[in-house]
Order: structure tokens, then sequence, then C-alpha cells
């Protein structure tokens, strides 16, 4: 069996998808993209793909470490969502020439479901306590939520209590034992970020997420020692060394590599590996489509520090077109009790509607991440 052609669809709502097609006609499906950067992204699959063209499919290890290694300039956001999508692709096609789910090929379960969270906003909120009790309501058990709007180096106490009412709101709402991620999203700096995890103890969130941008991690140490709220952090970093002398350092609970930019699969199994031999826990980030999902999903199933999944479904860039959308049979990723089980079909376990992406990407999209400023006129983190 060789790789016989592809092609790309920037499809709604800020997302890009691959299809990898073999002269047997098993088709594989991948999801490369950095938000923001989709079309950047796709000129480096087309590049990629002109190594791999008449290659064996199955040789997936192989194709890795060729595309990541041959290039002699490696790593980064681009490159690695990249290697991720046709990663991704790749194991779609073996899971179906074997007609097997992809975790069966790692290794085969160790759970059958995992808990799932959902976005309630958080950031310039309107109602987030009302928010977070139709999300409890609908059976999740976990919640995330932007902690913050920008902030400065040091800046007022003002902004920390509106974040405390905020946290406070969705306490209040969805109960004392919901699971609360907050996400400073590195639009906090350490400051700041030393009193908001100080401030946010007593309504023993679930985690506090990227405390800090991934660049200032040696900041991680102070704010570990300041507070005994779990400190998770990786949707920023792109490989199993970048996470090296994070595991090693010790300041961090929770770890989330994408499986969209993070090296796929096959990365994101290793760097989940080596993160339980740290006792880190695994919360793979997914704020894209379904394939992402999907991929996420296989390795959560093999990977026994997983503990939950993030998850795009009625997320705020997702008006227009959403997660299900893409896919055929909308039920592989029915949530109950706040769990999704783990798809069994073969491959990635979905189907993807080609004829609904192929109408989606005559429509396409130019997604830019918004650019905030402080009210001194200096660009702020978003």
């Amino acid at each position: 069996m060789k790789i016989r052609s592809y092609e790309l669809f920037q499809v709604p709502p800020r997302w890009l998808f691959l299809k990898i097609e073999t002269d047997e006609g098993i088709v594989g499906w991948g999801e490369p993209v950095i938000e923001g950067r989709a079309s950047t992204v796709k000129a480096c699959v087309e590049e990629l793909m002109e190594y791999l063209i008449d290659k064996d499919p199955l040789r997936i290890e192989d194709h890795w470490s060729m595309l990541y290694r041959s290039g002699f300039y490696r790593g980064g956001p681009i490159l690695m969502s990249a290697i991720s999508g046709i990663d991704q692709a790749l194991w779609d096609i073996k899971g179906k020439y074997y007609n097997a789910p992809v975790y069966q090929l790692l290794g085969g379960a160790c759970r059958d479901s995992i808990k799932v969270y959902s976005w309630i906003g958080g950031d310039r909120p309107s109602e987030v306590g009302h928010a977070a009790k139709m999300v409890a309501d609908a059976g999740f058990t976990a919640v995330k939520m932007n902690a913050t709007e920008e902030l400065q180096y040091v800046d007022s106490y003002e902004k920390i209590d509106q974040v405390i009412e905020r946290i406070a709101a969705v306490r209040e709402a969805a109960g004392n034992y919901i699971g609360i991620g907050i996400d400073f999203h590195g639009r906090v700096h350490k400051p700041m970020a030393k009193i908001l995890a100080k401030e946010l103890e007593p309504f023993r969130p679930m985690f506090i997420e990227e405390p800090v941008l991934s660049e200032n991690l040696e900041a991680l140490r102070d704010i570990a020692n300041h507070t005994t709220i779990p400190i998770a952090t990786g949707e920023r970093m792109f490989s199993r060394w970048d996470f090296k002398s994070l595991l090693a350092d010790g300041y961090v609970d929770i770890i989330q590599p994408d499986l969209s930019h993070a090296g796929g699969i096959t990365e994101c199994k290793k760097i989940a590996s080596m993160a339980e031999a740290y006792d880190v826990a695994l919360a793979p980030h997914c704020p894209l489509g379904p394939i992402a999902l999907a991929s996420c999903l296989q390795v959560d199933a093999t990977a026994y520090n997983a503990f939950i999944q993030e998850q795009s479904l009625g997320i705020h860039y997702n008006q227009g077109s959403d997660l299900l959308d893409y896919i055929k049979d909308a039920s592989v990723f029915d949530y109950k009790d706040g769990y999704v089980s783990i798809p069994q079909g073969p491959g990635l376990g979905i189907e993807i509607d080609e004829e609904f992406v192929r109408k989606q990407a005559e429509v396409g999209h130019n997604w830019k991440n918004p650019v905030w400023r402080h009210k001194d006129g200096s660009i702020a983190e978003w």
C-alpha cells in the first residue's frame, strides 16, 4: 500500500483538515492547524507531503522521524502542527487497514471513557454563573473558564476582585463539587499570578492553567511554592523535548499537550508516558474540531495518567460551524454524566462527512486572534 494523494480543506470556524488517500482506497483524516495561522500550516503540510507520496503509510514512526529530523531546523508551532495532522491521518489509515481503533494498535485501552469539561467563557463574561449552572444541569461535572481580561505586569486589585466575583458566582451556581479549571491563558505575569493563585484557593479550583507564558516556565517555581492549587500548562509546547525540563523541574501537576500541535498521536503518547514517570496528570488541550478530539481520545484510552479531556462543543469560537457538523454519526461524541466513551470504530473512530467538508471549504475562513491593548496603548497578551 502506498500514499497516492492528499487534499487540504480550510473550513469554518477556524480549522484545517487533511485527507490522505492510498492506492488501495483507504483514506485517513488529520487536523493540522494553529489557530490563527491555518494558511501557514497549510503551506507547511504541502511541503512535507512531497516526502510521503508513494511511501508506505504504515511506517508511521519512520515517517515521523524523517519529517522531524531531516529538515535540520525543527520544532515550533507551524512545523509541529503540520506533522501532527499528517500523523493523525496516517494512524487513521493504519487503524482502517487493520480494522481496529487506533488505541488497540497502541497497546489497548486502560479505560472505556474519560471525563470531559465544557467551556463557559470568563474573560469578558456575562452571566458565567448561569452558564455554569446550565452546563452542570446538562450533566457535566467540570467546566473551564478564562480567569481574567488583560493584565499589566502589576495591575489593580479591582481586576483581582472581579476575577474572584466571577469564580464565586460559578461556585455558587454550580455547587461545591463541580470541577473548575481556571485558564490564565498566559496573559498574567508572575507578580499578579502569585496574587491570583492565593486569592483563588478558597474556591478549590480543579487547576489553574498557564499561570505564566510557556516562555517563563522558571516562574512556575515561585507560583507552585505559593499555592496548593494544581498547576496545568503545555498547550504551547510542541515536543517531548519542550516538556523534558518542565517535568524534570517538578513544578507542574497537569500537562496539556495538543494533539494537533505537539506532534500528533505518535509524539503525544510519548509525552504522556514521560509525564506518568513524574507522577504528572494528562489533560490534552483541544479547542478544535472532531478529528483533533478523536485523536485525543485514542491517546486518552491508552494513557493511564489521563484524567480529563477538553472539547469544543458550543465554545464561543464555533459560531456558525460546530464540532458535530463535520461527522456523519454525531453519537460517537455523546456526553453522558460528564464522560465521553472512547470511539470504537476503525482508525480514529469517526466518519467525516466529506460532502459537507467540501461545501464548507468553499466558504473557508481567515480566523485571527483578537488584538488586545492596555489603556496605555501597549500590546496586551491575549
